[in-house]
């Protein structure tokens, strides 16, 4: 088992000041494994909403929660939207005997019901895969190609990982997205997923994949927004203010999972992937969701101008500005981009980072970090 302390510590705290707490996140990330861990072995309050019975026992939500004390599970959640109403009265209650975690994929129906339903009572957790920070710089390489599906990282070989990422990538399209409310045939949506792979870490146009795929510009941007709400895709999106520069205004969008790209592109191993011409920009969407999971910032955005100054991440916490640039090479120098970005974004700092193992300084406020640190 590999220890997922930086999630079993945050829905502790969670659940001691709240008394609802959603785990939400994409399918076979783990959600379950980590709920469980907070339930007696035989415990009856783990209620699967896949399950029949579990669906028949809900048919009257109130008569079946309201006795119940403790932490009480719900997994699958989005299945059962009435519930919600439920959980409203049963968390208002004073001195409420029970606590509930819920857990369900990010459809656009569950985030709407928890935020709208349960306004001020519910906390929400975003569950990933692996991640580096947890499985350590000997594992990079294998995080990098596998991704960080559980199953998929722990398989016996890369030959069963691609097996499952596969696997993974077909019931996701033919039993999931249309069980969470999309109705797109699979076939299409595979063809999407695929041009989304090949735009990675690219300026989103629509009207290549709307031309592509026979359908209208908004089509194609309703897509892109339910691949990103069902965390399969983040768009990453653009800064701009008043700089007296034309600022580039549309959003990168990148595959979350570098394994799920890998398997998209049709990358067999590590060995090819180094040799893909989509190498450089899956490392560099790789080390963005490292980073973004480390840093856990209020904002992030990518910068660019027409002219061609860019920075690959800005963060915003607490109302500081850190920049960071990914640098697949080994020894990344200062570039005039940077200069720009330093200055026009009035950086605190600016990082680059690198797959490499020394950290220096490139110049004041600019420093090059490995990827592990």
């Amino acid at each position: 088992m590999i220890d997922r302390q930086q999630f079993t510590e945050a829905i502790a705290i969670a659940l001691r000041r709240s008394r609802i707490v959603v785990l939400v996140g994409s399918h076979q990330v783990g959600k379950t494994t980590l709920a469980r861990a907070f339930l007696a072995h035989d415990s009856a309050n783990y209620l699967d909403l896949e399950q029949p019975e579990t669906e028949l026992l809900l048919a009257n939500p109130m008569r079946a929660l309201r006795d119940r004390r403790g932490l009480v599970v719900l997994d699958e959640v989005h299945r059962a939207p009435e519930v919600f109403k439920v959980l409203r009265v049963l968390a208002d209650r004073p001195d409420t005997p029970a606590r509930f975690l819920l857990l369900g994929s990010a459809a656009p129906g569950l985030l709407r019901q928890a935020s709208e339903t349960l306004a001020g009572r519910i906390e929400m957790i975003e569950v990933d895969g692996f991640s580096l920070s947890e499985l350590g710089q000997a594992a990079a390489d294998r995080l990098w190609f596998r991704g960080g599906f559980p199953l998929s990282f722990t398989a016996q070989s890369d030959v069963d990982s691609r097996a499952w990422r596969r696997e993974f990538i077909g019931t996701f399209l033919e039993r999931d997205l249309p069980q969470l409310g999309l109705n797109t045939p699979a076939p299409a949506m595979r063809r999407f997923w695929t041009m989304l792979a090949h735009y990675h870490g690219q300026t989103w146009n629509a009207a290549d994949p709307a031309r592509t795929l026979g359908v209208s510009e908004p089509t194609v941007r309703r897509l892109l927004d339910w691949m990103t709400g069902t965390y399969m895709v983040r768009q990453l999106q653009p800064w701009f203010e008043n700089l007296g520069k034309r600022q580039v205004k549309a959003p990168k969008v990148y595959i979350r999972d570098s394994g799920l790209l890998h398997e998209l592109l049709g990358i067999a191993d590590h060995g090819a992937l180094l040799a893909h011409p989509k190498g450089g920009a899956s490392w560099e969407g790789f080390a963005i969701e490292s980073t973004l999971r480390l840093a856990r910032p209020n904002e992030a955005y990518f910068w660019g101008t027409h002219a061609g100054a860019e920075l690959d991440l800005l963060l915003i916490k607490d109302g500081r500005r850190v920049g960071v640039e990914f640098k697949r090479a080994d020894a990344p120098a200062l570039t005039p981009s940077m200069r720009i970005a330093l200055s026009d974004l009035r950086l605190e700092r600016l990082y680059v980072v690198y797959p490499g193992t020394r950290r220096y300084s490139l110049a004041h406020d600019v420093e090059v970090v490995p990827l592990s640190a």
